[in-house]
């Protein structure tokens, strides 16, 4: 039996596992944070701690030597962002060959490949320009406005990374290409994009906010040390950037097509991923500083 007996494709089943695993591990950790002391030191808490962790959460972590032999640098974020832009420019040079490549295998077909012109959906090209958008202004962000301490992520952390924007250039190809561009376009094409240019806005805000809290009144790196974030949405949750960044990816499910199911799994599967990254954050302000707002929620204001 295919999946597609249930409706889905391969691309839609790679989501939804990946989704299904950032929910498990979500409430891992929930969980553990409640066992006894002796189980949170246990191997396999440790193991599965140094997975979710990174940057910040990761810091006074105690873990065995052997696992810091995994350890690479947060600032080769960088590196993420590089190759979306990269790949997803390729993706958007050949796009109309792209598309019946994705078609064929996200479909499913078993009908011979074939590389004739094809006019993609509007969605797609829609999706590549905002992937595209979004990879830049990371970018610049890395490489501009952050300031980097010595934070470290796990070497499966950074091979993840690089594998997931490559993943997500493939999955925005696989809109149904039919007709003429300017005739496929809808309301949720012009709604995606009002949300995504806000949430972008909001997310490069929280980034400027948070790189200030190591930059002095003479614009130059004072300290690597993490202080507590104040100003913009950090009064109402510990990191609107990762709010911003879940916002982003609700404006590209509205750009497919808002009934993509393809697309609302890449959601949710953001929507788990950035809240166990959250969670962590906020667990390491409240640990760190006796006086953080109690009515900071990590992740969603007023809700989480």
């Amino acid at each position: 039996m295919t999946w597609n007996a249930y409706g889905l494709r391969l691309i839609d089943f790679v989501w939804l596992v990946l989704s299904v695993s950032f929910f498990a591990a979500l409430w891992g950790h929930k969980i553990a944070k409640r066992l006894p002391s002796k189980y949170q030191t246990c191997c396999l808490n440790v193991l599965f701690q140094d997975l979710v962790r990174y940057g910040k959460t990761k810091q006074n972590f105690k873990r065995n030597d052997w696992l810091r032999a995994f350890d690479v640098p947060k600032r080769w974020f960088w590196h993420f962002y590089a190759t979306s832009l990269v790949w997803n420019g390729l993706l958007l040079a050949f796009i109309p060959v792209d598309v019946q490549i994705a078609r064929e295998v996200c479909f499913g077909s078993s009908c011979m490949l074939l590389l004739a012109h094809i006019d993609p959906h509007v969605s797609t090209v829609l999706l590549q320009l905002l992937l595209l958008s979004h990879s830049l202004r990371r970018l610049a962000e890395c490489l501009c406005v952050s300031v980097f301490s010595d934070g470290v992520i796990h070497l499966l952390q950074y091979v993840f990374g690089l594998a997931y924007y490559l993943l997500l250039g493939f999955t925005a190809l696989c809109s149904d290409p039919s007709g003429p561009l300017l005739s496929q376009l809808e309301w949720c094409h012009v709604a995606g994009i009002a949300l995504f240019i806000p949430a972008s806005l909001l997310q490069h805000q929280s980034m400027v906010l948070l790189a200030g809290l190591r930059i002095g009144k003479s614009g130059r790196v004072e300290t690597l040390t993490h202080r507590m974030p104040k100003g913009g949405c950090f009064e109402l949750v510990s990191c609107p950037h990762y709010l911003a960044e879940l916002l982003i990816y609700v404006s590209l499910s509205l750009v497919a097509g808002s009934l993509s199911l393809t697309w609302w799994l890449v959601v949710l599967y953001v929507l788990f991923n950035q809240a166990l990254a959250a969670l962590l954050c906020h667990e390491h302000y409240i640990d760190k500083y006796p006086s953080y707002p109690a009515r900071r929620k990590a992740f969603i204001p007023f809700v989480m």
